[in-house]
């Protein structure tokens, strides 16, 4: 191959979004292929406020593949990475690209090696499913680089292999996780059950109480639940929407409001459940119930009074005028909620929670055209 025709490079940028499981999976009946012992359904999260941005290069000038992780180099030694573009190069098809002189062959795709940059815009491991978003994004992006011609439910199953939760992650709105009875995994595929518009007044507030990385990953958790506990069988068994808002960790005081408030009520106001970190995801069923949660929130977990409130709720904003809360002031003046008790003075929690997220349901991955949005040079398919 000429020195000239070892100049091209071929790019693509991916935007997926994250999701919240609302029924969980916990455990796995294969560690390898990340099989999961019951069904799963989540909530895919808008990306405008929770996403991985990924871009893919080829060039055979290329002489490694090679990954960048929030600016970062990150090793792509590891099994589920290696499965991941595997699988992928193995379905690449013909790419011709006359314009630019470039012709790639099925078979060409086999030697060519790959430049990846990855970033996320929120905090990476503290149990926001920045894996499910990052391996959706990866597989997403490289099928477009490679001209996959699979559908998402391929994708999804080779997308899981990365990361479990990464195959809900190929789609918006709401999506199931189909366990599979397979030894193989090839019907553990991730299905849509509705887009994002199925409930568009819903309203997800995420109290992120650490962005620490989290002590435990999900992986090691669930490996010990499955070799230790005695009720996770049963639980796989009788997993059902009763499941949904039952599972937390942590953040007992945030999820103790949210309960009382519901009992207050006689009737769930919102629905709350966590993923594998200590940060709470709340479920309000509307705007009028995301903005009363929203002023019970910021009465009990106020921030610091020198904080900035723009940085201290984030997303979608508007939840704040909803609230009819503008600045410090007006959290200030919050009174306490009417269920509680004018005998006991009311507890607040300053600065125990970093900061909140407003979000909704959101779309599936999309191509990024824009090229002011790629994290690699178009020109040398490094990191910009």
């Amino acid at each position: 191959m000429g020195e000239e025709s070892k100049k091209w490079v071929l790019t693509v940028t991916a935007q997926t979004p994250t999701n919240i499981a609302v029924i969980k999976y916990w455990g796995k009946r294969d560690e390898n292929l990340i099989l999961p012992i019951n069904d799963s359904i989540s909530v895919t999260l808008d990306p405008e406020h929770l996403c991985t941005t990924t871009s893919v290069a080829v060039s055979p000038s290329f002489d490694q593949d090679r990954m960048w992780l929030n600016g970062k180099e990150f090793s792509l030694a590891g099994g589920r990475y290696q499965r991941c573009l595997k699988e992928i190069r193995s379905r690449a098809c013909d790419y011709v690209d006359e314009k630019k002189g470039i012709k790639i062959t099925k078979k060409e795709w086999e030697n060519l090696h790959v430049h990846i940059a990855s970033y996320n815009n929120f905090p990476t491991a503290a149990g926001l499913a920045s894996s499910a978003a990052g391996f959706a994004c990866l597989v997403f992006a490289l099928a477009k680089l490679m001209n996959v011609k699979d559908d998402l439910g391929t994708l999804s199953s080779i997308a899981r292999q990365g990361s479990g939760s990464a195959c809900r992650s190929l789609y918006g709105g709401f999506a199931k996780w189909i366990m599979g009875k397979n030894d193989n995994g090839s019907d553990s595929i991730a299905v849509q059950l509705a887009d994002e518009k199925h409930w568009d007044d819903l309203v997800i507030v995420i109290a992120v109480v650490s962005s620490r990385q989290k002590e435990t990953s999900s992986t090691t958790g669930m490996r010990d639940s499955v070799e230790t506990s005695m009720l996770i069988q049963h639980r796989a068994k009788i997993v059902s929407v009763n499941y949904f808002g039952r599972n937390f960790l942590g953040g007992f005081w945030i999820i103790s409001c949210v309960e009382k408030w519901n009992r207050s009520e006689e009737s769930p106001q919102v629905a709350y459940t966590f993923d594998a970190g200590p940060n709470a995801v709340m479920i309000a069923r509307n705007r009028k119930a995301a903005a009363l949660l929203l002023q019970r929130l910021l009465f009990f977990f106020p921030p610091h009074s020198d904080a900035d409130l723009s940085s201290y709720v984030i997303g979608d904003k508007s939840i704040l005028q909803d609230a009819g809360v503008k600045d410090m002031k007006d959290v200030e003046a919050l009174p306490p909620p009417p269920e509680v008790s004018d005998k006991i003075p009311a507890q607040q929690y300053k600065g125990d929670v970093s900061y909140f997220i407003c979000t909704r349901p959101g779309k599936g991955p999309v191509v990024l055209c824009d090229e002011s949005k790629a994290l690699l040079n178009p020109e040398t398919g490094y990191p910009k």
